[in-house]
């Protein structure tokens, strides 16, 4: 193809509300596609949140060096003004470790996403969402696991009444649930879940020159445990959803949000999931969000969500196989047809760099799909070097605002100050019989007797042996 055939296509700020969607096989070029539309996002005065699953995002706070192949690709698309340039960015990270700390606090995570976190059926979801519920109804606040774990242990041991709205809860149900989360902090979503929680309006930053400010989340490990990544974004984009008021259609978004390795939200997820993010995605463009999801074909995306990214850059697909020939065409008919185009073939062509383009034009109809090279960013190709990111992350003003957890007086605190005066109100009060202290016994709670058992099994190899067992089964689940 002549290069000087090539059209130049330009995503309309006006439209990028209504979302958008970048998909190739690896190494076709979509994270320089995603650096290059974070950037310019950015210098739209629009603030973006990216997920770094690769750790090559985080050039965006350097400006770019020359390289021959850029100026081959600048000189091909007649870039005239174009100048190596940084983007002010923030980094976070889950773990700590590259950025300032994420942290959520179970209440606002809520039982419902918590649930599908665990991987819990209905009526361990039903015994979650009760812990919630008398969390609430107690004044208490649910903040970390330790709140919750000290939570179900106390209703399992002193259920409450029917008359008080609760149902009874089964001791092995709770067992079940707490095996979960001894999954889930062996994972590392201790850390995750605390305070202080994120604040969805320090995402939504300009700097002083009224550049959008780039939050960089760095996955390369989170990205490891596929729960804990598409939970903690799907819980993101709600709160994006419930706390941004309506204010339609606007000259350009207040806010994008880039979901990169997108599959892993809809693999296994029910039906009834499905709906509810769809509902997300289709709702909260009147917020001023666009949403871009990041996956290897457009067939890992459900067809009821692929209907509402109105913006589409696909990168080549391989076709060596059936099931990748079938990709093909699914990606070749999410297009706008063009007739001068042969776009299933042309997908399978495509080098790294280029790409099928529709953008949504007037009145927001998709345009006819082109083939056409991406313009290279203005920013660092590659990654940052982390004393760079440290230095950049101690002059933000959130400096010193996330980097110390905090631990308030909460459920658990509450709970264990019951429970012992509970104890201490029985010891002055039962009988000093042999059968009054196995009556004792029995009544000790669950919380107790669980640690007791966890000290006595630490010590021996059966119980090690036993733990693993145990951890063996959740994994096969």
């Amino acid at each position: 193809m002549a290069q000087e055939t090539l059209p130049v296509i330009q995503l309309n700020p006006r439209y990028a509300n209504r979302h958008g969607l970048v998909a190739g096989a690896t190494g076709t070029g979509k994270t320089v596609t995603i650096q290059g539309l974070a950037e310019r996002f950015s210098r739209l005065g629009v603030p973006v949140f990216v997920a770094d699953v690769k750790g090559d995002l985080s050039g965006i706070a350097a400006p770019g060096k020359p390289h021959p192949k850029v100026a081959e690709r600048v000189t091909k698309l007649g870039l005239q003004d174009f100048q190596f340039a940084e983007c002010p960015a923030v980094f976070w990270d889950v773990l700590g470790e590259k950025g300032f700390p994420v942290r959520v606090s179970l209440s606002e995570l809520g039982p419902q996403l918590l649930a599908r976190l665990l991987e819990l059926n209905d009526t361990q979801e039903g015994v979650l969402t009760q812990a919630f519920e008398y969390a609430d109804d107690e004044g208490m606040l649910m903040l970390d696991l330790n709140d919750l774990k000290t939570t179900l242990n106390y209703l399992a041991e002193h259920n409450p009444t029917a008359d008080q709205g609760y149902t009874r809860i089964a001791k092995s149900t709770v067992s079940a649930i707490l095996r979960r989360l001894l999954l889930l902090e062996r994972e590392g979503a201790e850390q995750f879940f605390g305070e202080p929680a994120l604040q969805i309006e320090d995402l939504i930053r300009c700097d002083d020159n009224g550049q959008g400010i780039v939050n960089v989340l760095a996955a390369e490990k989170l990205i490891q445990t596929p729960r804990i990544y598409s939970t903690f974004l799907l819980w993101l984009l709600s709160e994006l959803f419930e706390n941004l008021p309506e204010v339609g259609d606007q000259p350009k978004p207040r806010f994008v949000f880039f979901f990169d390795e997108a599959h892993l939200l809809f693999n296994g997820a029910p039906r009834a999931f499905v709906e509810k993010v769809e509902q997300v995605v289709r709702l909260i463009r009147s917020k001023g969000v666009g949403i871009y999801f990041i996956s290897q074909s457009p067939a890992d995306i459900p067809d009821v969500i692929l209907g509402q990214l109105g913006n589409r850059i696909q990168h080549a697909l391989r076709a060596y196989t059936p099931k990748d020939q079938k990709a093909v065409r699914v990606a070749a008919q999410t297009f706008r047809s063009n007739p001068a185009l042969d776009t299933e073939t042309v997908i399978t062509e495509l080098g790294v760099g280029e790409a099928l383009v529709s953008v949504l034009e007037h009145d927001g109809v998709p345009g006819m799909v082109q083939r056409t090279l991406i313009a290279p960013p203005a920013t660092q190709i590659g990654p940052l070097d982390d004393g760079t990111r440290k230095q950049l992350n101690a002059l933000d003003a959130l400096a010193g605002k996330y980097e110390t957890p905090v631990d308030p007086h909460s459920a658990h605190e509450i709970l264990q100050q019951r429970m012992h005066q509970q104890a201490a109100q029985h010891a002055t009060t039962a009988p000093t019989s042999t059968a009054g202290r196995s009556a004792g016994r029995q009544r000790e709670s669950v919380a107790e007797s669980f640690m007791k058992s966890i000290a006595r099994a630490v010590g021996s190899q059966l119980g090690r042996q036993i733990i693993r067992g145990v951890l063996g089964s959740i994994l096969k689940r």
